[in-house]
């Protein structure tokens, strides 16, 4: 009588029967690469789909920079015009198909103008720090408002000496160990500045020059 053969493949060499535990356990093992297969893919479409949404707020030039088709701004248009719930939920959808068809290089960017509308540029980010810069210096230090008078002569002296006076006042504690407190002045000479180097590219301002005969009087 002969011997049935036991139904089975191979792997690497191996035959491996069915229903046995070395089945079971490459089954599970294959379900599982398939499963997280499917988890990641899910994943990243609702990021994909929540980017697509992210788009609709983006301002105007940031959008413009974008490589993005004319079909693609178009549904962003449309969808930003929609007020149907139903519609837009549709157009919604359409925006998501369009962004999982984008070049990874593509969705980068618009990861980056996102985090440039929420945060700033870099270059904003400079501009607001060398603002503080000047403005601490230009209170702390008697020698700054005559280098930032001389590196913008059509400021108004009169305004930016007044403002650095009541700022000094302000910032006096009102008892001995009191927290320092800022008022208007404060905020008004931060502005000053900033629109300045706005206008007019600035470098920081020199550190205070140490004085030893004046540090000693």
């Amino acid at each position: 009588m002969s011997r049935k053969l036991k139904k089975g493949y191979f792997v690497r060499g191996e035959f491996v029967a069915e229903g046995s535990e070395r089945d079971i356990e490459l089954k599970a093992e294959l379900k599982g690469t398939d499963e997280q297969s499917r988890t990641d893919l899910k994943r990243e479409s609702t990021e994909l789909q929540k980017l697509g949404a992210d788009l609709l707020t983006l301002r105007a030039d940031l959008l413009a920079g974008l490589e993005l088709s004319d079909k693609f701004k178009d549904a962003i248009a449309d969808a930003k015009r929609i007020t149907n719930f139903e519609g837009k939920r549709r157009q919604m959808q359409f925006i998501g198909k369009l962004m999982r068809q984008l070049e990874p290089q593509v969705v980068e960017a618009v990861r980056a103008a996102l985090d440039e509308q929420a945060n700033g540029s870099n270059a904003e980010k400079l501009a607001l720090h060398q603002a503080e810069v000047w403005r601490d210096r230009l209170i702390t230090d008697e020698a700054a408002a005559a280098q930032w008078i001389n590196l913008n002569p059509g400021c108004d002296t009169q305004q930016l000496r007044a403002l650095i006076r009541q700022a000094r006042k302000d910032a006096k504690p009102e008892k001995p160990g009191a927290a320092v407190r800022h008022g208007r002045a404060y905020r008004d000479i931060f502005q000053l500045v900033r629109e300045a180097l706005s206008d007019v590219p600035q470098r920081e301002p020199d550190p205070p020059i140490f004085n030893p005969a004046k540090e000693a009087s």
